[in-house]
């Protein structure tokens, strides 16, 4: 490979976390983002040689590539949702979980995004479980509008360019889909949140109480409309005392837990080990938080070996074990 072939592959994999992000936002998957990723390179490689930086930046050439891409992959695809989005609360935790024949929305490793090269390129924010799941209400052109102006802060001149559209046409997608964000109840402002000490602090006594079976120290740390979900299953939660019902049953079938910090969406995540015969513990759900100032408002919770995979986490683990 010669220098101008190096430079032309450092030029480009400088984006590659927020291209990633970029692909998540718009599928909600994240082997489907990942292929994306390979084939905007792959396709970026191709056309080197017709790159015209005159015309625009690496950046934005490559976010024409990756979107369309995606485009054409969300072609005939249902969206994926998360069982809040699509059915009614249950309001009877006792009743049994019915698994939903649904392609769901995958949580997104942080570990993937690494030590992002292109600094703040990659919006933490907005990578967030409840707004990829807004999202993905949206049609795929509109979806793609309202991140490349809301979230990436493209101009509508340049948000035109990336998806062949007219400026008029980029700014009439951009309303409606803002327009249908509000109406799914998605606030346009970001609530204040805790301090990263703070969040740990109380993720810290989550663990403690979830480890020790202890479900009224746990109401303790949720908000009065905490929401509970699970997928595969559809049903899910909204309220302290329904989340705690649930976690009686949970905790009935067995008392011994370990948990596992990790951090997804760029928020905090917990493996969840149950005990099991013969010594050790099972991967049995990986859950990811939202927290505000007033306790953990959301709790969803995923069953899925293609996600724990993503996650790298262990099947099993040792007595004391502990990561």
């Amino acid at each position: 490979m010669g220098p101008v072939a190096e430079d032309f592959d450092q030029r480009i994999n400088e984006h590659r976390s927020e291209l990633l992000a970029h692909c998540y936002r718009m599928l909600g998957s994240v082997h489907d983002a990942e292929d994306l990723v390979q084939e905007t390179y792959l396709r970026a490689w191709r056309a080197r040689d017709s790159y015209d930086q005159g015309r625009a930046s690496v950046r934005t050439w490559l976010y024409r590539i990756a979107t369309n891409a995606c485009l054409t992959a969300l072609e005939g695809r249902s969206r994926r949702p998360l069982p809040s989005g699509l059915v009614a609360p249950s309001e009877d935790p006792s009743l049994p979980l019915v698994r939903g024949e649904v392609t769901w929305l995958q949580p997104l490793p942080d570990a993937l995004l690494g030590a992002d090269p292109a600094g703040a390129a990659v919006d933490r924010g907005s990578l967030r479980l409840a707004f990829v799941a807004a999202i993905q209400h949206l049609s795929a052109r509109q979806r793609a509008t309202l991140i490349l102006r809301d979230v990436l802060a493209f101009s509508a001149a340049e948000s035109a360019e990336i998806l062949g559209m007219s400026t008029a046409a980029v700014n009439s997608a951009l309303q409606r889909a803002r327009g249908q964000l509000r109406e799914a109840g998605v606030p346009e402002e970001e609530v204040a949140e805790p301090s990263e000490r703070e969040v740990r602090a109380r993720i810290d006594r989550f663990v403690e109480a979830f480890e020790r079976a202890d479900v009224a120290a746990i109401k303790q740390l949720l908000t009065h409309d905490v929401l509970l979900e699970m997928p595969p299953m559809v049903n899910w939660f909204s309220g302290r005392e329904h989340y705690g019902a649930f976690m009686d049953w949970v905790f009935s079938m067995c008392k011994d837990w370990r948990m596992v910090r990790t951090a997804a969406n760029g928020q905090p995540a917990l493996a969840a080990y149950w005990r099991v015969e013969g010594g050790g513990y099972h991967l049995h759900t990986l859950q990811v938080f939202s927290v505000t100032a007033a306790g953990i408002s959301r709790n969803t919770v995923f069953q899925d070996a293609e996600i724990f995979a993503a996650f790298g986490l262990p099947e099993e683990l040792d007595e004391g074990q502990t990561r």
